[in-house]
Order: C-alpha cells, then sequence, then structure tokens
C-alpha cells in the first residue's frame, strides 16, 4: 500500500447536524415539566445556585439547567470539543482537534456503555440530558449546535480537567500524518487545542493548582482545614451547591455542564485536584510493512494487521454542513498519531467513561477517608493528584489515580519500542504503590503542582522519598510554589480559617528571593562600570525589597520585568543581569511613562465580554491585582494566556475558584469566584466578585438551609424565570 492509501477520503456535502434528527415531542416536554416541578433552585445575593432534588436525577437534571442559565455557551462548547464536534460550529479549522478526539470517542460505543451503565447512574445521566434539553426548551434559540442533548453524551467528559490527557497529542502531528496540507491554527478556548499565543512580553503562564490540608493538631479550634485553589483559565468553572434527600450534597466548583462537583466539599469531607506529573499517557513506536491488503507490524514472533477504521468529521464550510472522512490506524496499544523517523507511532491512555463517572460522582457522596479511599479503587482521575482533609480530622495526599506499571528501566518520556512485547502494560499500581501520605506528624499536607517527594515536608517521615519510585511516577519535579508552600505551613500550629486564606495569598516571592541578590551583587562588584551606572536607583529599590508583592510595589514591576527581559537570570552572567534591569526599565518607560510604575498600575483583573477568549482594553476600567503569575512562586496565581496587545498585563489564568473550609461539628468556609457566577454581561453577577477577587477577600459561603434562605435572592424552579 503506497503512502498515497493514507490520505483523507474527502466529502463536501451538505449534512444535518448529528443530533438533529429526535425533536423534543409532547411526551418529552411533559416529563420534562414533571422533573422541574421537583426541583428547586435558590439564588443566593451572589446569583450562586443551589439546588435541591428529591433524588440524585432531580439534583442534577437542577445542576445542569442552572449552569446553562449561567452560560450555556461554555457549557456546549466543552461538550463540542469532548465529542469531537468543534468544527461543526467553528469550521475547518478544528477538524484536526475533532478528529484527535473521535479517535477515542465514539458515539456507538457512548451509547453502548450508557446502556450497560449501573442503573442508579443511567439515571443520574438521563437528569442530566433532560435539564439541558429543558434548558433549550425553555429558551428557544438558532445559535445551537447541540440541538437534543443524550444521556450517553454525559461520558464523554467525566473528569473535569481542562483538556485532560488527550491534549498531550499533538494536532500538528495528526494533520501532518493522516494529509492536510498544512497545519491548522486552533481556535484558542477553554476547552480547545493547547498552544495558546501570548503577549511578547509575558513568560507562559505554568499550568496546574494548590491544595493545602490541616490537621487538627495544627489549627486553633482544632478542626481540620482544606485550601480548594485551582489555577484554571478564568471563568471555566462554576461555583454551585447541589443536594438531594438520597444524601448529595456538595458545595464547590463544577467544570461547565457536568453532573457533579469537581473540587469541593460536602458536609464532613473535601478534595481538591491537583495536576499530577506522574506519566499517564504513552507512546508506542512500530516498524510497519505496507502491503496491498493492509499495514502490519511485528509483535515479538508474531505479526499483526494494523485494524483500519473510517472516521467522519462534519465541519461548517460557509453557511453549510460539510464533512470530511479519514481513513486511521489503530495497533493493539491505541491509534496511530503520527510518525517518527519512519515509524509509525501509537499512543496509549485510560479511556474508562463509566467508572470515571462513577468515580468523580461517587467521591462527592464520600464522607470520610475510609470511603473516599475506596472510591479511589476505581483508578480514573487519570491527571490529578488530590488533596483530601475530613470532620474525623483526616488528612491526605494522594498521588495520581491511574499509573500504569512499566519496565522502569526505559526511557517512558519518548516512544518505546511497540514492536517488543516487553514494553507492555503490567497492571496498574493500588493507591499504597503510589506515592500516599495519611495524617502525617507535621500535621499537613500539600500539592502546588510539584512532586509528591515535599508532600508532608522534606524531612516528615511520611514523606515519600524519590528513591523509593520509578522515574516515570513524577515528571514535574520541584517547583517554586512548592518552596513556597513549605515556608507558610512548616512549623505552625495556629491556623485558623482565616489564617489559611492568609497562607493562600502570602506575598512572597521564591524566585526573587533568590535572583535579586546575585544581581545586587554583580552592581557591587563594580557599581561605577557603565552598565551598573545606568542602573543605580533601580538596584536601590531592589535592595531594599523583601521580595514580597504589592499593588504600590515598584520593585515587584521592576523585578518580573527584569526576570521576563533575561528569561533565565540563572544563567546570565552580572554584564548580562544589568544589561537586562536596564532594559526592563526602558520598556517600563515607554509603556507606562517611568520605570518606577507600582506593580498595581501593570497587573490588572478585567471583565468585559462573555466572549470564551477575552479581549482586553487599556482604557476600560479594571482592577489592580497584587498577587502574580506562579511563575515567580506566588501561591495565588494571576497570569495571562491569550494574545493581547495592551500594556498592562491582564490576568486570564490562574486563580479562578478559592475556598478555605473548616471541618467540624459544622462545617464553615469561605470562597471567591473569578468575576463573578454569571457569563451574561447584563447580570449583576457578571462582575460583583471582580473587587473582592482582586484583593483576595473571600465571602462567606452559605451552605446550611437556614443560611441559604437568609441570603436568597430568589427561589424558583426551572422554567420559570
Amino acid at each position: 500500500m503506497k503512502k498515497s492509501a493514507l490520505a483523507l477520503a474527502f466529502v463536501a456535502m451538505a449534512c444535518a447536524p448529528e443530533d438533529a434528527a429526535t425533536p423534543a415531542g409532547g411526551d418529552d416536554v411533559a416529563a420534562w415539566e414533571a422533573q422541574a416541578a421537583r426541583v428547586t433552585i435558590t439564588r443566593d445575593d451572589w446569583g450562586i445556585p443551589h439546588i435541591h432534588g428529591p433524588t440524585d436525577a432531580d439534583a442534577v437534571f437542577g445542576l445542569v439547567y442552572a449552569q446553562a442559565e449561567d452560560d450555556y455557551e461554555r457549557v456546549e462548547r466543552n461538550y463540542l470539543f469532548a465529542l469531537g464536534r468543534l468544527a461543526q460550529k467553528h469550521g475547518e479549522e478544528e477538524l484536526w482537534a475533532d478528529l484527535r478526539m473521535r479517535l477515542f470517542v465514539n458515539d456507538d460505543d457512548l451509547r453502548e456503555r450508557y446502556a450497560s451503565s449501573p442503573e442508579w447512574l443511567r439515571a443520574v445521566m438521563d437528569g442530566w440530558a433532560a435539564g439541558l434539553n429543558y434548558y433549550l426548551h425553555t429558551h428557544p434559540s438558532d445559535d445551537r449546535t447541540i440541538e437534543r442533548w443524550e444521556p450517553w453524551m454525559a461520558l464523554s467528559f467525566t473528569e473535569g480537567s481542562i483538556g485532560g490527557d488527550i491534549e498531550r497529542i499533538s494536532t500538528r502531528g495528526l494533520e501532518t500524518f493522516y494529509g492536510a496540507a498544512s497545519p491548522a491554527t486552533a481556535v484558542v478556548g477553554d476547552a480547545g487545542t493547547a498552544n495558546e499565543p501570548l503577549s511578547a512580553n509575558v513568560i507562559p503562564e505554568p499550568t496546574g493548582s494548590n491544595g493545602i490540608a490541616i490537621a487538627p493538631e495544627n489549627t486553633v479550634d482544632g478542626n481540620a482545614l482544606l485550601l480548594i485553589n485551582p489555577h484554571t483559565s478564568h471563568y471555566f468553572r462554576a461555583e454551585v451547591q447541589v443536594t438531594s434527600d438520597e444524601g448529595l450534597n456538595a458545595y464547590g466548583a463544577v467544570t461547565w455542564g457536568q453532573p457533579f462537583v469537581y473540587q469541593g466539599f460536602n458536609e464532613t469531607a473535601g478534595w481538591m485536584h491537583t495536576s499530577t506529573g506522574a506519566d499517564a499517557i504513552d507512546e508506542f513506536a512500530y516498524e510497519v510493512v505496507e502491503r496491498d491488503d493492509g499495514v502490519y507490524y511485528a509483535y515479538g514472533d508474531e505479526e499483526r494487521q494494523l485494524e483500519e477504521r473510517s472516521i467522519t468529521v462534519p465541519y461548517l464550510d460557509g453557511g453549510a454542513m460539510a464533512e470530511r472522512t479519514f481513513t486511521v490506524y489503530y495497533s493493539h496499544e491505541g491509534p496511530i498519531v503520527r510518525s517518527d523517523g519512519g515509524d509509525w507511532v501509537a499512543v496509549k491512555l485510560m479511556f474508562e467513561p463509566v467508572d470515571a463517572l462513577i468515580q468523580s460522582y461517587s467521591r462527592t457522596k464520600a464522607a470520610n477517608y475510609d470511603e473516599f479511599r475506596e472510591v479511589m479503587d476505581l483508578h480514573t482521575n487519570s491527571s490529578n493528584n488530590t488533596i483530601f482533609a475530613d470532620a474525623e480530622g483526616n488528612i491526605a495526599y494522594f498521588h495520581a489515580n491511574h499509573v500504569p506499571i512499566r519496565d522502569a528501566s526505559l526511557d517512558w518520556t519518548r516512544p518505546v519500542d511497540g514492536n517488543d512485547p516487553g514494553t507492555a502494560y503490567r497492571g496498574l499500581h493500588s493507591v499504597e504503590e503510589s506515592p500516599l501520605v495519611v495524617n502525617p506528624a507535621s500535621g499537613w499536607v500539600m500539592c502546588t503542582n510539584n512532586w509528591p517527594y515535599s508532600a508532608a515536608g522534606v524531612d516528615d517521615p511520611s514523606t515519600p522519598r524519590e528513591a523509593d519510585y520509578p522515574d516515570y511516577m513524577d515528571r514535574y519535579g520541584e517547583n517554586a510554589r512548592g518552596v513556597h508552600a513549605i515556608a507558610v505551613l512548616e512549623g505552625r500550629t495556629d491556623f485558623t480559617l482565616d489564617g489559611l486564606v492568609d497562607a493562600a495569598y502570602d506575598s512572597w516571592l521564591p524566585v526573587f528571593a533568590e535572583s535579586i541578590p546575585p544581581l545586587i551583587a554583580a552592581y557591587d562588584a563594580d557599581p561605577a562600570a557603565a552598565e551598573a551606572a545606568a542602573v543605580s536607583e533601580q538596584i536601590a529599590v531592589l535592595r531594599d525589597w523583601d521580595h514580597r508583592f504589592g499593588v504600590e510595589s515598584v520593585a515587584t514591576s521592576l523585578a518580573i520585568y527584569w526576570a521576563t527581559e533575561l528569561r533565565s537570570p540563572g544563567d546570565a552572567s552580572g554584564s548580562e543581569q544589568l544589561a537586562a534591569l536596564a532594559a526592563a526599565s526602558q520598556t517600563l518607560a515607554d509603556d507606562f511613562g517611568d520605570w518606577r510604575t507600582p506593580w498595581g498600575e501593570i497587573n490588572r483583573f478585567q471583565r468585559l465580554t462573555a466572549d470564551i477568549v477575552p479581549s482586553f482594553d487599556d482604557d476600560a476600567p479594571s482592577l489592580p491585582v497584587g498577587f502574580t503569575s506562579a511563575t515567580w512562586g506566588s501561591l495565588a496565581a494571576h497570569g495571562q494566556r491569550v494574545a493581547s496587545d495592551t500594556r498592562r498585563i491582564y490576568g486570564t489564568r490562574g486563580n479562578s475558584f478559592v475556598a478555605v473550609v473548616e471541618f467540624g461539628d459544622r462545617v464553615r468556609a469561605r470562597a471567591i469566584t473569578a468575576g463573578g457566577q454569571s457569563g451574561d454581561p447584563n447580570s449583576p453577577h457578571f462582575d460583583d466578585q471582580a473587587e473582592r477577587f482582586a484583593a483576595g477577600d473571600l465571602r462567606t459561603v452559605y451552605f446550611y438551609p437556614e443560611d441559604v434562605e437568609a441570603a436568597a435572592e430568589e427561589t424558583y424552579r426551572p422554567g420559570e424565570r
């Protein structure tokens, strides 16, 4: 078979949306109305929905209905991505992102998995689809790509991370292998393809999150505390509470459109996910032989044929629908996604949507450590570590939850030899075989997307030791936020709820505590030299700096612009560091009129539109933000991940939803959501949390019915507003 046989088959024709064939009938509407009548939604004075239904299915009906009210566009976009249907809305430029998803997600397969799911889970998925369909029925619009939601669609997006494992597959590699003429440019979005463009003067914002749990012995009131601090794209998750008479009572951040709280707490336990450095996805390279009847590869002493499948991807072409059909290939390890030096490369990743949805939903009802630990045995939370705390006083760090056992002598950062049976996985590491910390002597656990080998402090005997684990158990290593977290946690026994907030927003920037002294030493070595004399005033400012951010801090501005100019301060000579400080000063003067510009004049929060890809305007109102990019070790993160031609830096990623929780006789919590709950610019809750968000001033959470009722702004049933 010649390489040309790999070329895609192309068909351009008018075609209807995939879900348009089943319009709502009278029986559907009657059923939706009956379910809506069992559900109440109470919006508190921040617009946050508190949903209740007699059954979990009813509660989920109301949960997704309320999400759709707040931002249906983001709900739909997440599932267009997850189902491989972005191109139906955005056109041909999204074909490769859709093909990538459809290599794993097949509608018929999801239908079969739905049909064989446990009855209780099918009821939840039924309620989920009914809630979204009832929203479409009560809010008709021509601007809908998914015209009818089916219960099986819930299985396409079962975890909650942005993109998750699949985003590590290059769409450019797919495009090159499967036959496009030139690389496509992806539409940037919360759940779209990676590689978002940046302003030229901004270092890319690290991905990740912070989680901290404090044991009772380290708190004033003798109650466990939990910090929930995901660093995501702003507005990627909403704040909700969902309850039922079947034991559901979860509060926290829900990823738009999902039927479960992703990071949050119930009355007696809480959980926070952070991206893991554990390797859960691998590539297998095959030497192949192309013949007239197909493509073959050796596997040990046998020969196997690559499976051929046909995948059709619809896309919007002008005002009409068209489609392209691809012939794609699969080894026994997974789909072929690219070539490498003549080898065909397959990718293997976890795809267990039923168990993943069971795990994601069930952990929200876990009352304590033992129940939460049991849920972890499903091993389907593949992209996250987890920080846990409960009212019984337990705290824990779980490292990853889906780590294949492999030959540790191989380099799994590169494609391994797929022709060799010795590269096959040997099962999964158990929870106990992975780094695990439960109730350490230090009285705290943390994760900042760093390695697990400082999870309870480097000296605590409960902290896992790097030498005890294979290299593939972590690829991240330590980071500046990890150093910072240890500094604010170690040796403290006086934590309160407010004290944990203070720790989460602690202003120390460890990167500059390390990098600024060598800059000053370079100046002091020869202050009369031309490059030193040019920055004598700046050095004086930095010499007096305590390496803490603040909206009034000129030193913070200088340091960040200097490090951005230099890119890697540790690798630069003294003269290069001084020259970079002069260049940074000039940039500040050019952009703001004076290098003595306070950080809060530069670092801003602004929400102007509901667009998924935000835009910014230096002439429009904005708010000063003290905390910085996580790059510099700031625990509270405010970084830019969207291209902008503005002079100021407008945060698009980092702190998005933040909560601190205390588990005692009653749960107490404070929280904040970036901007506000609603995606509607005309809503008072579009930006009513902005000032508190920018200042790190968390609100009181209304958790109990009497508190919700006292703060209620509106109570209604779905369809009544």
